[in-house]
């Protein structure tokens, strides 16, 4: 139990101590009622089994008027439950999204190389969904079902222990049903949640490659995995709604039947004159209270399992270890890579064996076959992975060892493929320094290109760009990057080869902001169009994840190796046109 509300708190318990007490009062403030029923009905009983006494009306007017007190009592209880209830579920879940996700920001690459996006998506909405609705209803429903019977039985017991014991002695035999199938609800839920989270990314999948499947007439049986999931899902629901309905109902009914044992019981003492009618009534009205919440606990019994998986999943995520390091990086400092070894998958490496030396203030270019880990070299350095041999230095400090948020924080990334968010130009470009200033977002802008046609944009800066900047051109958005890359005036740039996809036009406009960003900087350039990094300080050729060759373009042409072979194939092609 300790463990259910440890995960679905957020590891943060006594943020329920609030709702929890005020669910308990609540509970309470509902029996109370009940046994001022039971003094009405005794005064009355009493008037009739004494007519010498007769009926005394100023204790039936002083128990109403309680009685009306006690309701308003009542609705206040009800109402800090409901306020105090909410705000620690809605507080929690928005809380331990951010957390989350700020959590997910410092962890490696390497965590969603093994995750489906559609996973991960779901487990900030929908997991944490879950566990909000958790805390705002069932919670506070299970302090209730389970603290109202045992108060119940502590008070009940002295009055007339047959009576207690015929109404509780058949809720352990409900509680053992349900803890007897609690791994068969466990692995429905894990089945359920995976096929949640299948569809889930087989959904977002179709609508990123919308595109692509219009236009190449993609759909019915020729899109069959996004059918099989939702498929799948369907059969997940079904299985774990109709395996756990018939438990938890046989579960309710097992409990429920104390009640039906307590009447028989308590009639037979009541034929035996063992018992007063006042105490048999007594029982009736605090057994039905005792019995609803604890009904309601079980019938959401399986939304509380379900739950506690959704939980499991957050806290696992959470208990990821985020990449290490609490040194500070050396601005313009040689960077090293030792004798590197790295595979995204174990079996298969990457790199291998890999080492070379970059001086500070220079710019080294990249090159090789395709796979020969050209981009993997960029990534490590960036960390957005950790090796698995070997050593990567900056001005002689291990890699490993300088804080992530540091080592970022003096990268700047320009590559092909850029990102924008789904907010103005000029906030997508202030991302390179929140701090900036408007006059230095613009001149940002001026170096990289891009401030003509930004100014020109019917709101300016302000302009939305949509997502991914789906509204601008490619060549607009590599500008925007390159701005937002010189605004954020890191020593270190690595560019993969930001010009290969562009019209001569876009082509010109960007390498003139590339030559602003790269001026006195440590820059690692990952080349495909050869013709441009002939006036590199230093070129690595890679091949199958080694170093094949390095040096500058003359010395490499000179050595008719795998770089002049790959010379030449470019000159070759370079003048080829389509007739």
């Amino acid at each position: 139990m300790y463990k259910y509300f440890y995960n679905i708190s957020g590891g943060s318990i006594r943020s329920l101590g609030p709702s929890t007490i005020a669910a308990l009062l609540d509970g309470i403030a509902k029996i109370i009622p009940a046994a001022l029923l039971v003094d009405i009905f005794n005064t009355i009983y009493r008037s009739f089994a004494e007519p010498e006494a007769g009926l005394n009306i100023g204790r039936l007017w002083t128990v109403c008027a309680v009685l009306l007190i006690w309701l308003v009592v009542e609705y206040a209880a009800y109402a800090s439950l409901y306020d105090k209830t909410y705000k620690v579920a809605y507080s929690l879940a928005a809380s331990g999204r951010l957390k989350l996700a700020e959590h997910i920001r410092h962890l490696s690459l390497g965590f969603f190389g093994k995750r489906d996006p559609g996973d991960i998506t779901n487990l900030l909405l929908g997991d944490y969904g879950q566990v909000e609705h958790t805390i705002s209803h069932n919670v506070p429903q299970l302090i209730s079902g389970i603290m109202l019977p045992v108060l119940a039985l502590f008070g009940l017991v002295f009055l007339d222990w047959r009576m207690a014991l015929a109404m509780f002695i058949a809720i352990p035999f409900g509680v053992l049903l349900l803890w007897l199938t609690d791994s068969v609800q466990a692995r429905l839920s894990e089945s359920h949640v995976k096929a949640k989270n299948e569809a889930a990314s087989r959904l977002q999948e179709y609508l990123a490659g919308i595109r692509e499947i219009k236009a190449h007439n993609i759909g019915g049986k020729r899109f069959e995995r996004l059918r099989l999931s939702f498929d799948q899902l369907k059969r997940a629901s079904i299985s774990l709604e109709g395996v756990m309905g018939p438990m938890i109902m046989g579960a309710m009914v097992l409990t429920r039947s104390g009640m039906t044992l307590m009447i028989f019981v308590g009639s037979y003492l009541l034929i035996g004159g063992t018992m007063s009618l006042p105490v048999f009534l007594l029982f009736l009205l605090v057994g039905t209270k005792v019995f609803e919440p604890l009904t309601v606990v079980l019938m959401n019994y399986g939304e509380m399992r379900y739950s506690a998986y959704s939980a499991q999943r957050i806290m696992d995520v959470r208990m990821e270890k985020p990449l290490p390091g609490t040194e500070n990086v050396r601005a313009h400092a040689p960077i090293e890579f030792d004798r590197v070894s790295f595979g995204y998958d174990s079996d298969q490496p990457v790199l291998k064996d890999l080492s070379f030396h970059i001086e500070p203030n220079t710019i080294t270019a990249l090159v090789g076959p395709s796979g020969s880990g050209k981009s993997t070299v960029t990534r490590l350095l960036a960390r957005f992975w950790d090796i698995d041999s070997g050593s990567i230095r900056i001005g002689g400090r291990e890699i490993k060892e300088i804080n992530p948020e540091s080592l970022l924080g003096d990268i700047s990334m320009v590559f092909q493929d850029v990102y924008l968010f789904q907010d103005t130009i000029g906030n997508n470009i202030r991302i390179g320094n929140r701090d900036a200033t408007q006059a230095e977002i613009e001149e940002a802008a001026k170096r990289a290109c891009c401030h003509e046609f930004i100014s020109r944009l019917p709101q300016g800066y302000d302009t939305p760009v949509g997502e991914g900047g789906s509204t601008l051109s490619g060549g607009e958005k590599q500008r925007i990057s390159i701005a937002r890359a010189l605004l954020k005036d890191a020593s270190i740039v690595l560019l993969d080869e930001a010009t290969a996809s562009l019209d001569p036009e876009n082509e010109s406009a960007v390498q003139q902001a590339i030559n602003e960003l790269v001026a006195n900087k440590t820059v690692i350039l990952i080349a495909h169009r050869l013709k441009t990094i002939q006036h590199a300080d230093k070129i690595l050729v890679l091949d199958q994840g080694q170093l094949a060759e390095e040096g500058t373009h003359a010395e490499l042409l000179e050595k008719q190796g795998l770089y002049a072979n790959l010379w030449h194939l470019h000159q070759n092609t370079d003048g080829w046109r389509v007739k």
